[in-house]
């Protein structure tokens, strides 16, 4: 049996994933990704193996993937994560054509292929408003747990209007609704509707069509999850391993190169 591996170190968490020659995930981690990326690479990948009973002896190629993938010193090789969630996307969702990834720093709207080659991708790589880095900024504002966002949202009945473009300047308007008396629902949804209207602009900019999977850690969020819906008229593909999309489809590469490897040695 051949093994391969995945490790996407993002901005906030690094993931790793481990899948076998049917294509099937037997190990994975997430863990944060502090202040030394290379640790984080490493915690991963070994909780990743802990979790799938190998050695790692047993992986023959790992892909790095995510902002510091250069980082993955153990790794064989690099690719970038837009290349990598739109493949973990399709893998999951074969008929996945767009791709929203929604992480800590960045959000990426990704056109695909029915193979998960990447068509056209646009991202927010100057600003973090409509990432998750602005639910953050809420969370530290209302000191409410990241988890608890989402559920609490979905209880707004007036849902306020976030009108900055800022998330640095977003909790002092967070605080502004609070002193007016508004329900933290209310703020809340007003959030969550902020960060939809961008990531809505970033999709019509590649194509939003029939089938669009969410991936990234945001995708656990059931608050984004049900606006983005209600925004674009769709049912999203939201799978339990959105979060490890990227390092899953750093593993689906690993497994192409580890089978090359093989049939040129034969």
């Amino acid at each position: 049996m051949i093994y391969t591996a995945g490790v996407d170190v993002g901005s906030t968490q690094t993931k790793a994933v481990i899948i076998d020659e049917n294509l099937e995930i037997v190990g994975r981690a997430l863990n944060d990704t502090g202040a030394n990326v290379i640790v984080a690479a490493e915690t991963a990948f070994t909780t990743a193996l802990k979790d799938s009973g190998l050695e790692a002896d047993a992986i023959k190629y790992v892909i790095g993937t995510g902002y510091g993938r250069y980082k993955v010193t153990f790794g064989d090789d690099q690719v970038t994560e837009i290349s990598c969630h739109g493949r973990g996307a399709v893998h999951m969702f074969p008929k996945t054509r767009t791709v929203i990834d929604m992480g800590g720093q960045d959000t990426k709207a990704i056109a695909v292929t029915e193979t998960g080659e990447i068509r056209d991708f646009c991202m927010n790589d100057k600003c973090a408003a409509g990432t998750g880095r602005f639910l953050g900024a809420a969370s530290a504002a209302l000191d409410i747990p990241l988890d608890n966002l989402g559920p609490t949202a979905l209880k707004a009945t007036r849902p306020v209007r976030i009108s900055t473009t800022c998330t640095v300047f977003a909790e002092t308007e967070i605080l502004s609704w609070l002193g007016k008396g508004k329900k933290i629902e209310d703020i809340l949804m007003g959030v969550h509707q902020s960060i939809s209207a961008r990531s809505i602009g970033l999709l019509r900019r590649v194509g939003i069509e029939d089938e669009v999977s969410f991936t990234g850690g945001v995708a656990r969020n059931l608050g984004m999850v049900h606006v983005l819906n209600e925004n674009m008229g769709i049912k999203m593909n939201v799978s339990e391993e959105s979060h490890y999309m990227g390092a899953l489809g750093g593993a689906l590469f690993a497994m192409d190169r580890a089978k090359t490897a093989e049939e040129v040695s034969a």
